[in-house]
């Protein structure tokens, strides 16, 4: 990964935990174990099915910037 790469993704990955955690159950961040179960709900309901479609196409086509699915 190119070094611009890695500093877009780290930016992009902050910008993914401030919304991820705006949009989480407050009540289940009291613990080590309540803050894992919500983040890995999360990656699994919000982030790992577009990253998955990304993959799944990404041969096809490159995705556009601020891609969405």
């Amino acid at each position: 990964m190119t070094p611009d790469d890695q500093k877009r993704l780290e930016a992009c990955t902050a910008e993914i935990a401030e919304i991820l955690y705006r949009n989480s159950n407050r009540e289940g961040l009291d613990s080590l174990e309540g803050i894992e179960q919500t983040v890995r709900q999360q990656m699994l309901a919000e982030v790992s099915p577009r990253v998955a479609l990304f993959l799944s196409t990404s041969r096809r086509t490159p995705p556009e910037a601020g891609f969405a699915a």
